[in-house]
């Protein structure tokens, strides 16, 4: 390993390290939101705003990273959607909170264990997930359904894991479930530049970028009602993936 390299490893977990120090006073914060909100915040919009503050308080001090979000304006903040989004790095998370819009994520059980950000995650009313466990899944459908008619957004991502090399994989049908079902529109976004940020499986932050987030037009439900959950599946990736880099480079060389 050369001093590049060194550098870059302890740069990115000093910063790793700020995160876990500066989420002891943060979640003491959401804490204090939640039962101020308490009477009045069903939805936990207050306490989701503020984790997307929370995950832009790390965007902002780190200086390798700038994020540009296109389109929110196409979002309405009294309406449920069903968010489904490529996948390509850990950094993703950041990225969609910059939208600064009340939803659910769905996440593996293990990680509401962790000190202070899992603390945080069960204030937000997020929902667990053990994967492979078929009780679990039936579970996670089931709140995530109840979530959808309180007209509580939910947020996926329908790969269910990172993209190594950044072409978008076939999605998994859970979301799309979820949205025939309850009958709420698909909103698909699309996260470009993450991938090199974060490469899937390191800790180590590689060189500055600019990672986008955009914001597509959402798909009614009347465009899908009488689509099988596999095509409605299908149809959504294909939209998502033309706007995603590694697929726009891969059709100009077919051409």
């Amino acid at each position: 390993m050369n001093f590049k390299n060194i550098g870059a490893a302890f740069y990115s977990y000093a910063y790793i390290a700020f995160i876990g120090i500066s989420s002891m006073p943060l979640v003491i914060v959401a804490c204090i939101i939640r039962i101020i909100t308490l009477p009045f915040d069903k939805r936990l919009v207050i306490n989701n705003l503020f984790s997307s503050f929370w995950a832009s308080f790390y965007i902002w001090f780190m200086p390798l990273w700038t994020v540009k979000i296109k389109n929110r304006n196409k979002l309405d903040m009294k309406q449920s959607y069903v968010f489904v989004s490529n996948h390509q790095s850990q950094l993703d998370i950041f990225v969609v909170y910059q939208l600064y819009f009340p939803m659910r994520w769905i996440s593996k059980a293990a990680v509401f264990k962790l000190p202070f950000i899992g603390w945080n995650m069960l204030l937000n009313g997020y929902v667990k997930l053990k994967r492979g466990d078929k009780e679990s899944i039936r579970q996670m459908m089931a709140r995530c359904e109840q979530l959808l008619d309180e007209n509580v957004s939910i947020m996926m991502f329908p790969e269910g894991t990172r993209s190594k090399t950044g072409i978008v994989k076939p999605f998994k049908p859970g979301a799309f479930i979820l949205a025939k079902k309850t009958k709420k529109p698909i909103v698909p976004l699309v996260i470009n530049n993450t991938k090199n940020a974060l490469p899937k499986y390191s800790l180590v932050f590689r060189g500055r970028h600019k990672m986008e987030l955009e914001v597509l037009d959402e798909i009614p439900y009347s465009r899908f009602a009488h689509m099988e959950i596999d095509d409605i599946a299908q149809m959504v990736q294909k939209i998502i993936s033309s706007h995603v880099n590694e697929h726009i480079e891969l059709e100009k060389h077919k051409k």
